[in-house]
């Protein structure tokens, strides 16, 4: 089992910035292909990026490329989502998400084995 903790939501200006940090337990990241998601207010839950820990390729929604940038810490077996130049349509609750490296949900858009409980991301004047 995966335990996933994401941290690091409020309230931000647009045009600001905030890191979101996903803290996993039970697998190490180098097992661990990582996506996340976000959910705005009345609508669907939508990919933000995925992760493949086999060859280290992130890929980047268009609504965020350029903006958002992912990293890892293997270290402390967490990872990382800076966000710059926020927009009021970035406000969502965040989720970090994962599946084994040898899986492929993420890409294909389908659902992930493992969530996170979601952190709150707030833009707006």
């Amino acid at each position: 089992q995966v335990q996933l903790v994401e941290s690091g939501g409020g309230l931000v200006q647009p045009g600001g910035s905030l890191k979101l940090s996903c803290a996993a337990s039970g697998w190490t990241l180098d097992h661990l292909n990582i996506g996340w998601f976000r959910q705005a207010p009345g609508k669907e839950r939508e990919r933000v990026l995925c992760s493949r820990s086999s060859d280290g390729s992130t890929y980047y929604e268009d609504s965020v490329k350029g903006r958002f940038i992912f990293s890892r810490d293997n270290a402390r077996n967490t990872v990382h989502l800076q966000m710059d130049d926020l927009e009021p349509e970035d406000t969502a609750v965040y989720y970090c998400a994962a599946e084994s490296r040898y899986s492929s949900s993420c890409l294909l858009g389908y659902n992930m084995d493992y969530w996170g409980k979601g952190t709150l991301v707030t833009v707006s004047e």
